[in-house]
């Protein structure tokens, strides 16, 4: 991955910041997961030009990169919204409705669980437990928490978003 120019003939800020993490991790054993990370907050995800750009640098095979990357659920090849919702799907929220709102989530916002939005606001994701099963059924929009979910309550909670 070479950075890029931009029009005014500046490298490109989150190449050159790419950069910048791999040097300070280069010489570090078990740089890789590191690395990882602080691509993902700079990138908001891990495309595979980072991961090759990663692997030219640090001289770790590409595919122990994607294998890393695809393996640990903190990592993710898709870039996630602004507004990033997980919905619990775990035995107490599944029985209580969560399939439900799932559903709902998917007709008002126009995707389906691993998408974005294409203005790139909003992002959903399954998940298997965030630990508020008192509450189920529930969702987490970055986060906030909100429990005892009906359908009904969806497009309100969505339209809390959308103006901000």
């Amino acid at each position: 991955m070479e950075a890029n120019n931009c029009c005014c003939g500046c490298v490109d800020e989150k190449a050159q910041k790419l950069q910048e993490i791999i040097e300070k991790y280069k010489n570090t054993k078990g740089a890789l997961i590191p690395v990882l990370h602080e691509a993902q907050e700079l990138y908001g995800y891990l495309p595979l030009s980072v991961q090759k750009k990663i692997s030219e640098e640090l001289d770790i095979p590409l595919t122990e990169i994607y294998g890393v990357v695809t393996f640990y659920t903190q990592f993710t090849l898709k870039p996630k919204g602004r507004y990033n919702i997980q919905l619990c799907m775990g035995t107490a929220c599944y029985v209580k409705g969560a399939e439900k709102i799932l559903e709902k989530l998917q007709e008002k916002l126009g995707i389906h669980v691993g998408d974005c939005t294409e203005d790139g606001k909003f992002s959903i994701e399954a998940c298997r437990c965030i630990g508020a099963c008192g509450l189920a059924p529930v969702m987490m929009i970055n986060d906030e928490v909100y429990g005892r979910l009906t359908p009904d309550q969806i497009e309100g909670i969505l339209d809390k978003y959308k103006d901000m």
